[in-house]
């Protein structure tokens, strides 16, 4: 029994650990956190944390990798699926159905925990950010599902080319990421004082119609 307790105090710290973390690396960048930084907002020691992760860098390995790794099943699946009932049928799989079998779970992804618009603004952060270590670690996770997208989107578009389909792709993820950031109230404007719709069904129902027309333009 007191190892069972031992060890899911041990979960427990972990956890602590990798939410303050998120939380920080989101906020304040990685560069702006230091460990102990961490460590206060997770009121553990900085032996928990070598403990667990051994470095700065393993640690933010691993809050990529508990939110990513589960999201990029689900969205591989997704777009799988769509590929594969195309092919049953002879046909191309359809533009707007494999935008949806990725959008679809991303942006449902932030309502998932209360941790996961940190994580988004994480992500988003990685992008702007003039250290690239958190955007390093990222795509090193994120590549095996944009070859899959970069493959479909060619077999659903093959009448481009491959240099016109990547710029497409790079269009539609910066797109993207301009949204996410929107729906994670990280976008402020001096300019634009109209409050905008961040529910995921009403943001789909707009992106997906916009970004399907883009990939099709002539």
């Amino acid at each position: 029994m007191k190892q069972e307790n031992f060890e899911t105090q041990q979960v427990d710290t972990k956890q602590r650990i990798l939410d303050a973390a998120e939380h920080l690396f989101a906020h304040e960048g990685f560069k702006g956190t230091s460990l102990r930084d961490v460590t206060g907002r997770a009121g553990v020691n900085l032996a928990a944390v070598n403990y667990h992760f051994g470095s700065k860098e393993a640690l933010l390995r691993a809050v990529m990798e508990r939110r990513l790794i589960p999201l990029n099943q689900v969205r591989i699946e997704r777009i799988t699926k769509v590929r594969d009932s195309a092919l049953q049928k002879g046909q191309r799989p359809p533009v707007k159905e494999l935008l949806r079998a990725f959008i679809e779970p991303t942006l449902q992804f932030k309502e998932s925990s209360p941790g996961a618009e940190d994580f988004v603004a994480l992500v988003g952060r990685s992008f702007s950010d003039p250290d690239d270590t958190v955007r390093n670690v990222f795509m090193k996770l994120i590549w095996p599902l944009f070859q899959l997208i970069f493959e479909t989107f060619h077999e659903a578009l093959p009448e481009l080319s491959e240099k016109t389909l990547l710029w497409r792709l790079h269009f539609m993820f910066g797109a993207f990421s301009q949204t996410m950031h929107i729906c994670c109230g990280r976008f402020h404007s001096d300019t634009i004082k109209m409050p905008l719709e961040n529910d995921s069904k009403t943001i789909i129902s707009m992106f997906i119609p916009f970004i399907t027309a883009g990939m099709h333009a002539k």
